[in-house]
């Protein structure tokens, strides 16, 4: 079971998480969506293709990324948090800012995705006595610096032990775990190297919580087939689907309908 704020999963299927990107700049679709009534239509979009989950980021991470002042995140992601609160789908905030994740909270949020691992101060106080589901991701550096020669002994042990870290402080702030999953953070300050030991290895992150995994479009993808983003949609699908084959239980998509879609024909075919 996930617990999700207003929203339970049974995680007897995988999840399809809808991306948001209200921002100018994020990597694949930035600047679509940065007016409220475009990112609102957006997401509406999502949920009638079947995503559970509505991930909404008003604050770009891709690599080599400038940060964004608390105030203007607020304004970009909070207006399109109040316009999907009835909508009948959970509500995920993209934030590393504890003062954004309790404002979305607020606002009607179920969900913190935060891709710094709630280790920025008061983090965890923003949100352990909300009933929202909590995504703890592994980064290394900021989104600026973190492509810049990452290095590792042991990716996956040294990837595992700061979940499991991470996972042991949020149980001591008083968080269930069943408000608790966990994100590998492909991309995140690793090299393709690193991405494709960590894809390989995702059974060993599952046996620590749910793992969300997301691979849409991203780099990786483009360094494995040699398509750009735009054209990046069947690899991630495929992606998307080996993932939960390894033991992802929620996966983060751009093209929601098509993952949906793959994954109940994988089902119905018998392949999970």
């Amino acid at each position: 079971m996930f617990r999700c704020g207003r929203f339970s999963f049974a995680l007897d299927r995988p999840l399809v998480m809808g991306i948001v990107n209200v921002t100018p700049d994020s990597f694949s679709d930035g600047g679509r969506y940065l007016h409220v009534d475009q990112a609102v239509a957006h997401a509406l979009s999502l949920r009638e293709a079947g995503a559970d989950i509505l991930d909404i980021g008003g604050e770009s991470t891709r690599p080599g990324s400038a940060p964004v002042g608390a105030e203007e995140e607020m304004a970009r992601v909070l207006p399109v948090v109040a316009g999907l609160r009835d909508a009948g789908v959970a509500l995920s905030v993209d934030t590393m800012k504890p003062e954004v994740m309790a404002a979305a909270l607020d606002a009607g949020a179920d969900m913190i995705n935060d891709v710094h691992g709630f280790e920025a101060p008061g983090a965890w106080d923003a949100v352990a006595e909300s009933d929202c589901g909590l995504c703890v991701m592994h980064m290394r550096g900021t989104p600026r610096t973190m492509q810049t020669e990452p290095v590792y002994a042991d990716v996956v042990a040294e990837v595992s032990a700061y979940l499991r870290q991470r996972l042991d402080a949020a149980r001591a702030a008083g968080i269930r775990a069943d408000r608790l999953c966990i994100d590998p953070g492909f991309g995140f300050g690793k090299t393709l190297a690193h991405n494709l030991a960590l894809f390989k290895n995702l059974d060993r992150l599952a046996d620590m919580a749910p793992v969300l995994v997301g691979l849409s479009r991203k780099s990786m993808l483009g360094a494995l087939t040699g398509r750009q983003t735009a054209d990046r949609l069947l690899p991630s699908v495929l992606a998307a689907l080996l993932a939960i084959r390894r033991g992802a239980t929620i996966v983060r998509a751009h093209d929601a309908r098509e993952t949906v879609d793959a994954i109940k024909l994988w089902r119905e075919l018998g392949e999970t």
